[in-house]
């Protein structure tokens, strides 16, 4: 399967993974046949994509790094704790959300221990205007398998994860109007936007459940080694290495998720972009072990190889995140190509290397059309 943004998506087309709302209940479930209105339904609902199966890379799954009910379970969780902070309901409320989002976090910590290789390939799916909640977990699980890649030890995994997930708590102090705004802000309204750093750290540092450590990762996950960053324009080592972490796999999730000022940028073009900001904007230790477990082509991904041939990308192994095994679905010729050839872009022998992504939707219907 791979994934279509929703304006690609024709009726007629299956579904190749179950789509779900933000609280986790499946919409439509793989398999089934979109219809007209099927998908003018996922639309009004801010859908921005799914991932479809339309012949070429069926036996192909995109697994993710967590399970969904786990995902969906902690984005909840956070939903509410942010809710009762803008209603300002009583202590107790926030006690009890706390604790529920410490069980949450550990049981993330426990499943990536237990596959530390484990390489990102889903581009997660998420309406627009549930961003906030699905960024947070997002950014919780990259800052983990950074941390885990570091060698961290679980203590400092709760910690890193804690501030990661409420890392724009802050936001909540902030008017809707500036958080939604599709256009450039003012420079008003900018530092209005930046308060929410500092919000969120005055926000975490009053509750008994979130350690000091874990609201600096508020705090600072905006600053940057070359002191460009913000609230405080700290550099170099004055910016906390879990507040690094955070603020380089921030930059990662915004860029690859939907937005209500622009769509999502492919993820090798912020695979390329992170990497260019390595001993810029973030320690390069801290870029090379994130990227690690990030794969540059998630599986799904149509490419065009240097040969001219068009193949699908079926995997990614840990380390080689830009090399994954693909199969070759077209001859350079545009021949069908039916035998399944796999191979290994990082083999040694290998003199094959991905020269573009197919992403113009013209040029995948002109493949689809050598299936019929």
């Amino acid at each position: 399967m791979r994934k279509l943004f929703i304006d690609f998506v024709l009726p007629g087309m299956k579904v190749g993974r179950p789509i779900c709302n933000s609280k986790g209940h499946v919409l439509l479930n793989a398999g089934v046949i979109l219809t007209r209105r099927y998908i003018q339904r996922l639309k009004s609902m801010g859908i921005p994509a799914i991932y479809i199966d339309d012949g070429l890379l069926s036996d192909v799954e995109v697994p993710d790094v967590i399970p969904d009910d786990i995902r969906f379970s902690v984005m909840t969780n956070v939903r509410s704790f942010y809710s009762n902070l803008e209603i300002k309901s009583d202590e107790s409320k926030n006690i009890i959300g706390m604790k529920k989002i410490g069980k949450g976090i550990n049981d993330i910590i426990n499943q990536l221990l237990e596959s530390p290789d484990i390489v990102v390939n889903l581009t997660d799916i998420r309406s627009v205007d549930e961003y906030t909640f699905g960024h947070s977990v997002n950014v919780c699980v990259l800052a983990l398998l950074t941390g885990i890649k570091l060698g961290y030890s679980k203590a400092k995994l709760y910690h890193l994860a804690m501030g990661a997930l409420l890392h724009d708590v802050g936001k909540t102090q902030v008017p809707d109007y500036i958080l939604n705004k599709p256009g450039k802000l003012t420079e008003e309204e900018f530092m209005a936007m930046q308060q929410h750093s500092d919000f969120g750290y005055e926000i975490l540092l009053k509750n008994d459940n979130v350690s000091r450590l874990s609201a600096l990762i508020a705090q600072q996950h905006h600053e940057r080694l070359n002191g460009h960053g913000y609230p405080k324009c700290l550099k170099n080592d004055e910016i906390h290495e879990f507040a690094q972490v955070t603020g380089l796999v921030d930059i990662y999730d915004a860029l690859t998720a939907d937005r209500v000022y622009r769509a999502a940028i492919a993820p090798y073009v912020a695979y390329e972009m992170i990497r260019d900001y390595a001993g810029l904007l973030f320690d390069s230790n801290l870029v090379n072990a994130f990227l690690y477990n990030v794969a540059a082509f998630p599986s799904g991904t149509l490419v065009k190889l240097n040969t001219g041939e068009i193949a699908g990308v079926v995997e990614t192994a840990p380390g080689y995140t830009t090399q994954p095994t693909v199969r070759i679905l077209f001859s350079h010729d545009g021949r069908p190509i039916n035998d399944k050839k796999e191979i290994w872009l990082a083999r040694k022998d290998c003199t094959l290397f991905i020269s573009s992504v197919i992403t113009d939707e013209s040029e995948l219907n002109t493949i689809k059309s050598k299936l019929s």
